[in-house]
């Protein structure tokens, strides 16, 4: 008889007794704890096709505009963009569709998933020991599988989801921040656009007074009544204008598609912008105070702050061992034998010293960048605010002093020309001055309201408002 065969079968159909009940637990525990793999590639042609179908009367659009709800503090818009998209119309827009808005509120869905995972206990550990004993036995198995729990004893998995809560508010704090950002672009973009069909505007009306001018030079010099010199200057200005006006409507051409790539609508849209040049009053004295409690930067810097305290909590936390214990079953020589298995390590020589100082020294880190960005914030609003000052002073001159005087000698020189006592080269001399000073007006204006623009993002918006929201763009 072959006592080796023997043994060996007699071995293989206890150990399979014994450790069936063992894959059975980790079968099930595959099956039920574990998720599937589901591939889901990119579809460039359907997102493409999507893009191009939004229109301002979308109902996802409304219902988005709809969740918003009354601002505090704020104009309340009524969004009806089909007399033609106002400024505050188009910042709604810009909420729901801008790209850069979009991966911001994806990353805070990110952020917010890790935050409900966090603070998970550690999967138990399945250990498996299978020895042979070499010499001369009837069983020569020992087997020992052993199954390992974690129990934190630090307080480790308490911090862990402080921290992933903590990370989820300041990056909902960066979403504000993002879209208080977009806003503030928007409305210098559509400052930039307005100003220059402004100034498209006057250069039309001036082209229109030059071509009759040209008319009714062109017939004086026929009848000799006119230097044919002096009538050949309107002929150039006509042409000048013409050109100059050419220029500006390509300006306002690629202005506009800007405008259409923040507010997040295809090129082709069929959308009529309504030009807005919004100066505003002066701040008062008491906007510094204000940026402490509205600006979203320091808000979320603020948060960033309560992040690194989180994670210098948790690496502390860290320096205390979790206690490892478990069930443990052994197979000797045919003897079984039932009990426990037990670790803990100890902290004398890592303790987690490495991730602790650093932790430290990233909290330094936050607060110090809180406080600079706060200097610098206070610095610009303190530089905008004086040259606020400054450009409304020049508008008022623009309006008050330059403006009646040019009226004046418009109105003389028209009046000149028809007594036969003045020339045609003062008329169009003073038609360039008055264009040129209502170009300068323009400009003042569109300064004016940049300047204003700057100001309110260094404040922030109003508590409240319609820029202060977390809800899911369509």
């Amino acid at each position: 008889m072959n006592l080796g065969n023997i043994s060996k079968a007699t071995v293989w159909k206890e150990m399979r007794a014994r450790m069936s009940w063992v894959l059975s637990l980790i079968a099930l525990t595959g099956i039920t704890g574990c998720q599937s793999y589901e591939p889901r590639p990119l579809e460039p042609a359907a997102h493409q096709a999507m893009w191009h179908a939004r229109t301002l009367m979308d109902r996802t659009l409304q219902e988005f505009v709809d969740r918003l709800g009354p601002s505090d503090g704020a104009e309340v818009v009524r969004f009806n963009p089909k007399d033609g998209l106002t400024l505050q119309e188009g910042e709604l827009v810009a909420l729901a569709w801008n790209p850069a808005l979009r991966i911001a509120r994806l990353r805070a869905v990110k952020t917010e998933t890790m935050a409900e995972h966090a603070g998970l206990l550690p999967d138990p550990e399945f250990s498996l020991s299978l020895l042979r004993i070499t010499g001369s036995a009837s069983n020569p198995w020992i087997v020992s599988p052993g199954l390992t729990f974690s129990i934190p004893l630090s307080g480790r998995v308490q911090a862990e989801q402080g921290r992933a809560d903590a990370a989820h508010r300041a990056e909902e704090g960066r979403v504000l921040e993002s879209e208080w950002l977009v806003l503030s672009q928007l409305r210098h973009s559509w400052a930039v656009w307005s100003a220059s069909t402004h100034r498209a505007e006057e250069t039309t009306l001036l082209l229109e007074l030059m071509e009759a001018l040209v008319r009714t030079t062109s017939r004086q010099a026929d009848a000799g009544e006119l230097n044919r010199t002096e009538a050949s200057l309107f002929v150039v200005e006509r042409a000048k204008l013409s050109n100059q006006l050419r220029s500006m409507r390509i300006k306002i051409a690629f202005q506009e598609q800007q405008l259409r790539a923040q507010l997040g609508i295809p090129p082709e849209a069929h959308v009529e912008l309504v030009s807005s040049l919004q100066a505003g009053d002066p701040v008062g004295d008491g906007a510094l105070s204000l940026i402490l409690t509205r600006n979203p930067t320091l808000a979320r810097m603020r948060e960033e702050y309560e992040v690194a305290e989180a994670s210098l909590k948790r690496e502390i936390c860290k320096q205390y061992p979790d206690l490892q214990i478990g069930p443990a079953y052994e197979s000797d020589e045919g003897q079984s034998r039932i009990g426990f298995l037990g670790a803990i390590p100890v902290p004398i020589f890592n303790a987690n010293r490495k991730e602790i100082a650093k932790a430290r020294v990233n909290r330094e880190l936050a607060r110090v960048m809180f406080e600079t960005e706060y200097e610098q914030i206070a610095g610009r609003l303190a530089a905008a605010s004086a040259r606020q000052k400054g450009l409304a002073e020049q508008r008022r001159d623009i309006t008050d002093v330059l403006v009646p005087l040019l009226d004046r000698q418009l109105g003389d020189a028209e009046r000149l020309m028809k007594l036969g006592e003045g020339t045609t080269l003062v008329l169009l001399e003073s038609l360039k001055i008055a264009h040129e000073v209502k170009l300068d007006l323009i400009a003042t204006r569109l300064e004016e309201t940049i300047v204003r623009t700057e100001i309110d993002f260094l404040i922030g918006p109003y508590p409240g408002s319609s820029e202060d929201h977390q809800e899911e763009a369509p």
